[in-house]
Order: C-alpha cells, then sequence, then structure tokens
C-alpha cells in the first residue's frame, strides 16, 4: 500500500449514510490536505484493520491512521481529525478532558443507531472525478 508521506488515513463505513456525511465535511475543511479516505469494507481498508489487529466488533464505524505513530477510534478520532482543522475547530479539544468511556459511550449509541437514524447505501461511497485521488484503493 502506498500513502503519501504525512498523510493520515480516515477508515470509514461506506454504506453508512452519516459517516459518508461525515467524509463530506471532513474533506470540505481539510484546508491543508492531511486525510487520505479509504472504506472499512475496502481491501485496504480490511488491510489496515488486520495490520493494527482492530476488533471491527467493537468499532465499525471510523478509525484515524497516523501510518507508522498510531492510530485513533471513535471518539478520539473524531477528537484527532478535529484537531487537524485548526482555528476555532480546536476547541473541540476540551472534550479530550472528558474521560474516554463516557465519550465513547455516547459515541456507541451514535454509531450503533447511524442506519436506522441516518440509513445505508446499497454500496460504499464512489467519490467524484476530483476527488478520486483522496481515496485509497
Amino acid at each position: 500500500m502506498n500513502v503519501e508521506q504525512g498523510k493520515k488515513i480516515i477508515l470509514f463505513d461506506g454504506v453508512c449514510n452519516l459517516c459518508n456525511g461525515a467524509i463530506q465535511f471532513v474533506i470540505k475543511r481539510d484546508k491543508n490536505d492531511v486525510f487520505r479516505y479509504a472504506a472499512l469494507q475496502s481491501e485496504i481498508g480490511q488491510e489496515m484493520i488486520a495490520e493494527r489487529g482492530i476488533d471491527t466488533a467493537k468499532t465499525d464505524s471510523i478509525i484515524l491512521v497516523a501510518p507508522g505513530l498510531a492510530y485513533y477510534t471513535k471518539s478520539e478520532a473524531a477528537l484527532e481529525i478535529a484537531r487537524e482543522f485548526g482555528g476555532l475547530w480546536k476547541v473541540l479539544l476540551v472534550f479530550k478532558w472528558v474521560p474516554s468511556s463516557l465519550r465513547d459511550s455516547l459515541y456507541d449509541v451514535v454509531a450503533r443507531n447511524r442506519y436506522k437514524w441516518f440509513g445505508r447505501k446499497d454500496q460504499c461511497m464512489i467519490p467524484t472525478p476530483e476527488l478520486q485521488a483522496k481515496f485509497l484503493g
């Protein structure tokens, strides 16, 4: 797998409407072109999950991978993504003071109900030609 140096990878549920909306949200705010994207269901997504020994029964909606450094799941992934937006978005980092067990409990409620509340697609999102280079796989 060939990932550009210094890029962070967001693995997301490619059939989840909420997750796809979140990726569109991130793309619009990624002014420094920090992120690349891959569906959890993709070959690359599955490879990255397996390499890190991530249990997708416990984390199946968003994973942030900083190649060679670390990976983040659930609320920690969301906060690390917001950190990269800069500006006023960094205010969200105040939630790092909230115990991760509490943040992740709320995250899990949304993740567990995401298909019911937001729906799902029959197939993974297909990026537009201008966004294709940001998607792996």
